[in-house]
């Protein structure tokens, strides 16, 4: 420690004046404090004012800059120096040297930069502010044979990839280019593992994932699963899973799904096609996610349910019935979800068993599960007369879906049990699904439904209940009382926050129950005429004609 001292004083008097020996010989002996006690030291260093000192060395980018960026790195691993290094004014000097030729002065002017921005968001922004990325991305392509600095490159990214604002700039180098290059020279798990965590950031950018697409690295993950699927090492299992997902990732770009599809012909489509019937859940997993993404637009949709998808992910559904893995479950029943929407599809996918395969997890207790279940099966309904009465009359489902409508604690599941409930009255608009659903106590959800926040929803329950009013009110008429639907649809109208077709269904249903005496009763004790007749100069002209029609209509039957 007096050795410290000495070389700390001596450097306090003489400054940069002294001779580069004695300068080299002063640093060597804080080097070697530091590597004895870093803690110690590094106060030592930070209480003697130093660190201006090194700010003036760097700055003058002498011989010694190597050293002083050395012993700035090692004080910077103590998390209390950080801010003494930013204040001492070290960063726009360091950032400056990051333009010298010396691979020695570059690995330290990294290593010095990264544990000074460790773990600080808005330090690391600053670095980006003054364009390091630029900077690193062609430290790596020149120095890609070397394997610290390339080290130091890929920490560096990983670190500034999480900040959002660093994307852009990477989408504007040709990172991933350098990024593929390196990944194809790499065998060691290890050095991979590091350029899968600079990889998983940047591949939230979609321009990126394009420009990942293109130089390449789809080949290098494919060759990746080959290598390792049937590995049992820890390793291999952990890189498998990281390729698969970092795949999947890159399927989430519009534009980079769509180059990768290639019409349905792609040979990246094909090998993932591979995936579904492997014994693999990682790659099944992978596979069904990969068809859930690549099903994100009509044409795609249309073209894998022609090619014989279905089947392939009704046989993957299969293997998981019994104790299934849940996220394939999930990943599959996403994929038959999105290829339900296109409306050609819907028939050849009911008549590929599709609704019979889906209710095999109606015993499923996993909410991620049960909310694609029901999207599947309300996308595969729409506008199907006949699979929304088979399906509206399945007495299991039907009680499954109203126990799912109260599932508090999980609101997708329940408003998707909701929806599903009116979508088998509105596509059927059959009196036996409707007393189905009677006899099950679904009435009263459609109610609460009717008071939902979205519009799209209030809707659908509100034409749900006009048509069980129309065609079952009888029958319903005990559960449209008990749940107060006389009061909602008086609420629903009075609000002028109310959609003008919320008004026009409202006023519909009004028309509909007054053919029920006790509902009727409740109608003539709330003031509906004044509400209505002032919907009459409505902006919207089928809400006022509507209003006319059932203003003569409570006048007559008042």
């Amino acid at each position: 420690m007096d050795n410290l001292n000495d070389a700390l004083e001596k450097l306090k008097i003489t400054g940069t004046e002294c001779t580069s020996d004695k300068l080299d010989g002063c640093l060597d002996c804080l080097l070697q404090a530091l590597g004895h006690n870093n803690t110690e030291s590094s106060e030592k260093i930070q209480q003697s004012g130093i660190l201006q000192l090194f700010a003036s060395i760097l700055n003058s980018e002498s011989s010694c800059s190597s050293k002083v960026a050395h012993i700035v790195a090692e004080i910077a691993k103590n998390e209390l120096m950080r801010i003494p290094c930013v204040e001492a004014g070290l960063i726009p000097p360091l950032v400056q040297l990051l333009h010298s030729k010396d691979q020695e002065v570059l690995l330290q002017t990294g290593r010095a930069l990264g544990n000074i921005c460790y773990d600080n968001h808005s330090l690391q922004t600053q670095l980006i502010q003054m364009g390091v990325i630029p900077i690193l991305v062609d430290l790596l392509g020149v120095h890609s044979q070397n394997t610290s600095l390339t080290e130091m490159c890929l920490v560096a990214f990983g670190n500034l990839a999480e900040l959002e604002s660093s994307k852009e700039q990477f989408a504007s180098t040709n990172v991933a280019e350098e990024i593929v290059k390196l990944f194809k020279k790499q065998t060691e798990h290890e050095k991979r593992e590091i350029i899968f965590e600079v990889l998983a950031p940047l591949a939230e950018n979609d321009a990126i994932k394009m420009q990942l697409v293109e130089a390449g690295l789809v080949e290098c993950l494919l060759d990746v699963v080959q290598q390792t699927v049937n590995s049992e090492k820890d390793d291999d299992i952990a890189e498998l899973k990281t390729s698969s997902d970092l795949m999947v990732l890159l399927l989430l770009g519009d534009e980079s799904m769509q180059k990768l599809f290639e019409g349905g012909k792609g040979s990246v489509f094909q090998r993932v096609l591979s995936w579904l019937p492997s014994n693999n859940h990682q790659l099944q997993l992978a596979g069904a996610l990969a068809i859930a993404n690549f099903a994100r637009n009509d044409g795609n949709c249309i073209h894998m349910v022609d090619s014989g998808i279905v089947q392939k992910l009704l046989d993957l559904l299969d293997r998981h019935v019994e104790d299934g893995n849940v996220t394939v479950q999930h990943a599959a029943l996403s994929a038959l979800r999105n290829l339900a929407i296109p409306v050609v599809n819907k028939a050849k996918m009911l008549s590929a068993g599709v609704a019979e395969e889906v209710l095999k997890f109606l015993r499923s207790e996993m909410p991620p599960v049960q909310f694609k279940l029901l999207g599947t099966l309300r996308m595969l309904i729409d506008a199907q007369a006949e699979a929304a009465d088979q399906l509206g009359k399945n007495e299991k489902l039907v009680e499954r879906l109203v126990e799912w409508c109260e599932a508090k604690d999980h609101a997708g599941v329940m408003g998707e049990s909701n929806r599903l409930l009116s979508a088998l009255i509105r596509h059927s608009k059959s009196k036996d699904v409707i007393r189905t659903i009677v006899q099950s106590g679904g009435v009263k959800h459609l109610v609460t439904m009717a008071t939902s926040e979205h519009v799209i929803m209030q809707n659908e329950a509100l034409v749900a209940l006009g048509l069980i009013a129309a065609l079952e009110l009888q029958a319903a008429e005990h559960d449209l009382e008990s749940a107060r639907l006389v009061e909602v649809l008086h609420r629903l109208l009075s609000d002028e926050r109310s959609a003008p077709e919320i008004k026009y269904n409202s006023m519909v249903l009004i028309c509909a129950v007054m053919g029920s005496e006790p509902l009727h009763k409740e109608v003539q004790k709330l003031a509906f005429l004044d509400v209505v007749s002032k919907l009459r100069s409505h902006e919207n002209k089928t809400v006022a004609q509507q209003a006319s029609l059932t203003e003569q209509k409570l006048t007559v039957q008042s």
